[in-house]
């Protein structure tokens, strides 16, 4: 072999090295993204467990009346937005609060993944929505922007609102999602949505109920804070070495079985 051979292909192999050692650096910069947000939402959780219960009830559209489950959710007591195809054999169950922002993290970093295995019928996922945010800071941005998912559900554009109001998620300690307005404005960037059953949904709290028996629901599983994302039952959020790669595969061989 020529030296010029031998120098072109230790090139070669430099070069698949280098691009090797970006992409670890880049799977290590996203979960210490997602696991450094994710403090912050357990912190406040001890707060939280006494200040939902101390303050249920007290919040504008908080648990008066019956519980109004949106059209289409599923599981105990109606408490899932499913999303997805009801034969997928892995379902992925994800407990989220639209004020939290290790939630938008995950859905950053997750959700092109989540959408390709959703639309490919690989993978279902059941979200519950909950306040926790609410408790510890104060406000309502939580429950309002909750329900206002909830109206979503109704019309059938669940999905899409949902990542709306994380690519618009506020700061943390902003509760703008409390305003109806707000959330009716951001219904415009979804085709469709904005429609008077949707704006009477939200300014009426339909489903402010429904969140709060979600939330109850959530505090009651004993979980450590939000996101909680379970599949097979376990919490696939806590592991360290998850990716949106791994997802994927453990999705894609559960689907070849």
């Amino acid at each position: 072999m020529s030296e010029k051979n031998r120098d072109g292909k230790r090139t070669a192999r430099e070069r698949l090295a280098v691009e090797r050692e970006k992409q670890k650096a880049g799977e290590k910069r996203r979960r210490t993204l997602i696991v450094g947000a994710s403090v912050v939402c357990i912190l406040g959780l001890a707060a939280v467990i006494g200040v939902v219960a101390a303050n249920a009830g007290k919040h504008k559209g908080g648990s008066a009346g019956p519980a109004v489950a949106p059209s289409g959710a599923q599981g105990k007591d109606g408490l899932a937005i499913p999303v997805g195809k009801d034969g997928a054999r892995s379902t992925l169950t994800v407990w989220e609060d639209f004020r939290c922002p290790a939630c938008q993290a995950f859905e950053a970093a997750y959700r092109p993944t989540l959408h390709e295995l959703a639309d490919a019928g690989k993978l279902r996922i059941d979200y519950h929505l909950v306040r926790l945010i609410d408790g510890n800071l104060g406000g309502t941005g939580s429950l309002r922007a909750a329900n206002a998912a909830a109206c979503a559900q109704d019309a059938g554009k669940f999905r899409d609102y949902h990542d709306v109001l994380y690519a618009n998620q506020p700061k943390e300690t902003d509760d703008a999602f409390a305003g109806n307005d707000k959330l009716i404005e951001l219904a415009g960037k979804v085709k469709g949505l904005d429609t008077p059953a949707f704006r009477a949904c939200v300014k009426d709290g339909t489903h402010d109920s429904w969140v709060e028996r979600s939330n109850q629901a959530f505090g009651s599983g004993g979980f450590s804070g939000t996101p909680t994302v379970l599949l097979g039952g376990k919490n696939i959020y806590q592991d360290q070495t998850m990716t949106p790669a791994k997802l994927r595969q453990l999705v894609e061989e559960a689907d070849r079985r």
